[in-house]
């Protein structure tokens, strides 16, 4: 990007930043008084700001980007109090993504040409496809990550995005570390790992920053970009691989069954915690699901109670406590050898319809020696 335009958007990134911090510095200060401020006082605050000697830097940006984020801020707090998120946190200027929000008062946009709001011309985009014809972005977000890379998003409506004629195909997917899937019909998806692939590189590269003095040296910013653009690294493919594997699963199947899993609690396991965010489970399931809304599909969780491996898929017995070491198995009622993780889907895809009649999870029951019903409870699985 040309110096002149990595200025102007680095200003108005440091300007957003700052409003966001202070109304957040402001609203946390309230609530120690056991008083709420919303959005509409933070917006009159920032006002006041502008108007002070001291924060009259403030009027040189747009005031649209300053506007959102008071609005993202609100959104944060409204998360927070629905116990849905932790209690919002300060921008940093070293850690932080750095962005800026525009509507569509705040940027004109002509002949592939985009001009944002108090710049001095347009940006020098590499467009990396086309907008639908006809179609007309109503917000522009502006944001460069830590490895240096600047990106350019639009939003806007894609009248090409219609659902898929229906289909009788159904499947159930089991995620795992071994294997990144497993799918009903029996086939197996290797997980690529990648950050496992980029672990010596990444830990050379952060010895190397662990090295440079606390500061803002230019040595140590240096450092810090290798780092972030290894992780840049991982996140891409990962990314690129989870597009493809959702977008394969949507367009064939009609109906998909997954796993409810609460992958925060699970990364609370030291020893699985590395593979389990490296497999991006919750990532695939966000967009296994904004597709599925996208194309007319359906996608059903069952309950992370169900024990969808310790339960055969021919007969329906339970089967006692299994030990995750334990691959493959053999159902004592039936004699039906199980892979344990192609059972698992299978038993996924059984539980699906009754999980989207009732709209609640399926928790299969055995009785124990005493004569009182219990449920198995699923554990995750172990890297090998």
């Amino acid at each position: 990007m040309p110096v002149v335009e990595a200025a102007e958007l680095s200003r108005t990134f440091g300007r957003v930043r700052k409003v966001y911090n202070l109304a957040l510095a402001a609203r946390t200060e309230a609530w120690a008084r056991q008083e709420r401020v919303n959005y509409n006082q933070t917006s009159a605050l920032l006002t006041a700001w502008q108007k002070t000697e001291e924060l009259a830097f403030l009027g040189e940006v747009s005031s649209v980007p300053l506007q959102q984020t008071l609005r993202h801020l609100q959104s944060a707090f409204t998360s927070f109090f629905a116990k849905r998120a932790r209690y919002p946190r300060f921008k940093s200027r070293k850690k932080s993504r750095r962005s800026a929000e525009y509507t569509s008062s705040a940027f004109r946009y002509r002949d592939g040409k985009l001009t944002p709001a108090k710049m001095s011309g347009p940006l020098d985009i590499v467009w990396s496809r086309p907008l639908p014809e006809g179609t007309v972005p109503s917000t522009v977000t502006v944001s460069q990550d830590g490895a240096g890379r600047w990106f350019v998003s639009l939003l806007c409506e894609d009248p090409t995005v219609v659902p898929l004629a229906a289909t009788d195909a159904a499947v159930g997917v089991d995620v795992g570390l071994d294997h990144l899937l497993t799918l009903s019909t029996g086939e197996k998806i290797a997980n690529p790992r990648h950050e496992r692939r980029d672990r010596t590189r990444l830990a050379k590269a952060q010895r190397s920053l662990a090295r440079k003095a606390k500061g803002d040296g230019v040595n140590g910013r240096k450092a810090r970009t290798r780092v972030a653009r290894i992780h840049a690294r991982i996140t891409d493919r990962r990314r690129d691989h989870l597009h493809k594997l959702t977008t394969r699963l949507v367009r064939e199947n009609q109906t998909i069954v997954i796993e409810d899993l609460t992958v925060r609690n699970m990364v609370k396991n030291r020893r699985l915690a590395r593979a389990i965010g490296d497999a991006a489970w919750a990532q695939f399931r966000n967009m296994l699901e904004y597709k599925s809304a996208w194309y007319g599909r359906e996608v059903i969780a069952v309950d992370r109670f169900f024990p969808s491996s310790e339960l055969c898929s021919a007969c329906g017995t339970l089967a006692e406590r299994m030990p995750l070491n334990v691959r493959t198995w053999t159902c004592d009622n039936c004699g039906t050898t199980h892979d344990r993780d192609v059972n698992a889907a299978n038993n996924l895809l059984a539980a699906g319809p009754a999980v989207s009649v009732c709209g609640a999870g399926v928790r299969p029951q055995r009785r124990t020696p005493g004569g009182q019903s219990a449920t198995k409870q699923k554990t995750p699985r172990r890297e090998p």
